[in-house]
């Protein structure tokens, strides 16, 4: 999940989407941070009803279904609610947090339209994001300079042909193939995040190999003024048997593989990802 669609609320993370100019967050996601539920959409099913029976109000009127990613990688339709529809929920939910997440929510929007201003700011705001997480400074900055790299090659696909989800994923495991010797899903299981965003579970080297993939076969692309799907395919494809040949010869020369089975979800056992 990119770090830009969540946001922090006292260590919990809530979906949201930037759309028609504001934003607009998961409320199930909401009232699991305010009510500390288990099944928060049972709680909003029920929620909704108990309202309409005692206010005559229809909560969903107030909601819009857009596609934000679930736990297992995959974008799904949500109830989200923008900053005025989640105070009206609020209004509902009786909680102690009540109050601090509505200073929060308002604390958002106003951080959202400073970005717009001043993009170095959010990349501020994602590296506070990561250093919350626990994460080394020095990862950190090889990440967002990753998220970069690939923001550029996401942005040389749209303009030559393949806008979609299913495009990219394609290109994208045609790049980790010839780099790694893994698609993604092959990758994630390897290093068992099955459910997270794999980038985020690569150490240094990984991470730098994976950016090296990316940005080649983004300047493939523009050498080559690639146009359709098939041309940016052998472009992937080229751009990971380049980043490939340099991870064998890193193998070649430590004795040992590059694809590291350590993770985030380990360092709090002491295994920090700058270590391979």
């Amino acid at each position: 999940m990119e770090t830009k669609n969540v946001a922090l609320f006292e260590n919990h993370t809530i979906r949201r989407v930037w759309h028609n100019g504001e934003w607009w967050f998961s409320v199930v996601d909401v009232i699991s941070v305010l009510t500390d539920s288990n099944k928060p959409s049972v709680y909003w099913t029920v929620m909704k009803s108990r309202v309409k029976d005692e206010e005559g109000i229809q909560l969903f009127t107030i909601c819009k279904q857009l596609k934000l990613m679930a736990s297992d990688s995959k974008n799904y339709e949500t109830d989200c609610a923008n900053t005025e529809g989640i105070f009206r929920i609020i209004q509902s939910i009786p909680s102690p947090k009540a109050e601090p997440f509505k200073r929060w929510l308002a604390k958002v929007g106003h951080e959202r339209l400073n970005e717009i201003r001043d993009p170095a700011l959010a990349m501020k705001r994602m590296k506070a994001i990561y250093y919350q997480k626990g994460y080394p400074k020095d990862w950190i900055e090889k990440r967002i300079r990753s998220i970069a790299i690939r923001q550029n090659l996401t942005e040389e696909w749209d303009k030559r042909g393949a806008d979609d989800h299913k495009a990219y994923a394609i290109l994208t495991n045609e790049i980790m193939s010839g780099t790694f010797g893994m698609t993604v899903p092959k990758y994630k299981d390897f290093k068992g995040v099955a459910k997270q965003n794999l980038r985020d579970h690569m150490n240094d080297i990984e991470l730098i190999l994976t950016m090296l993939a990316e940005a080649t076969t983004t300047e493939l692309h523009k050498t080559r003024d690639s146009l359709g799907f098939k041309k940016l395919q052998t472009d992937a494809h080229n751009g990971g048997q380049i980043a490939g040949r340099t991870r064998k010869d890193i193998e070649k020369q430590t004795g040992k593989p590059v694809p590291s089975r350590k993770n985030f979800l380990k360092l709090s056992e002491g295994n920090r990802l700058g270590q391979g």
